[in-house]
């Protein structure tokens, strides 16, 4: 999977359903995607928190796009931003030390920033799963697409591939066969990851921050397995 800007609990579920996981840093940047930006809960309504970027391109890789951060003033307004959103939480006082300090992290590499920020939840959620990095696998660059997530699950050995839902339309059962490998799909059990959220309507879907602020870390652990694997 891309390094997600501080993704949804799917994300870390996918990451704990899996013995490796590889970050997948050496893709083009997508606009509009979940790189740089996500969703946190304000006043009962789903709002973004985003990093602005320097220069950002579908023509250039995600490890070789930087924050665009003058002297850290945006990572201290979306410090900002979460105090005053999240001030009241249950958990604020635990998760808020971990959140300040991944986002005052001095990497302004997006994709090193946000390695560093899935290690770290993942570490303060117990998940133990072994991390990688794509640009660090030694795999053939000349592929693409499906081809090259199969060459580097070849690197690594591995007899199953797991994706997220929205890969079925990229991955094909019968050619991750041939290449002597099974392919799955994590689908999360959404009915079963529901929590208080102050006394508004549950919103789902949103940033691991608004599911650590409400959550104990024994409860983060029993939503991360939450899940199904599907062919």
């Amino acid at each position: 999977m891309q390094p997600y800007f501080f993704p949804y609990i799917g994300y870390f579920q996918l990451i704990h359903s899996v013995e490796q996981f590889v970050i997948y840093d050496d893709v083009t940047y997508i606009k509009n995607g979940w790189i740089n930006r996500n969703r946190y809960l304000l006043n009962g309504q789903a709002k973004f928190f985003t990093l602005s970027l320097n220069q950002a391109s579908s023509f250039i890789p995600i490890n070789q796009t930087f924050i665009l951060d003058e002297k850290y003033k945006t990572k201290q307004k979306i410090l900002k931003t979460f105090g005053m959103a999240y001030s009241k939480a249950p958990f604020y006082k635990t998760a808020f030390g971990l959140i300040e300090e991944i986002i005052m992290n001095t990497d302004n590499n997006i994709a090193t920033y946000n390695e560093s920020s899935i290690r770290k939840i993942c570490d303060y959620c117990g998940i133990k799963t072994s991390i990688y990095v794509s640009s660090k696998i030694n795999k053939n660059v000349s592929l693409k697409s499906q081809d090259k997530v199969i060459d580097i699950c070849k690197n690594l050995c591995t007899s199953t591939y797991v994706n997220a839902p929205g890969g079925r339309s990229l991955y094909n059962h019968e050619i991750f066969n041939d290449n002597g490998m099974e392919l799955k799909f994590l689908r999360t059990d959404l009915d079963q990851i529901t929590y208080k959220q102050f006394d508004f309507p549950f919103v789902p879907g949103l940033s691991i921050i608004d599911t650590l602020m409400f959550n104990s870390v024994e409860q983060v652990r029993l939503f991360l397995d939450q899940y199904s694997l599907e062919n």
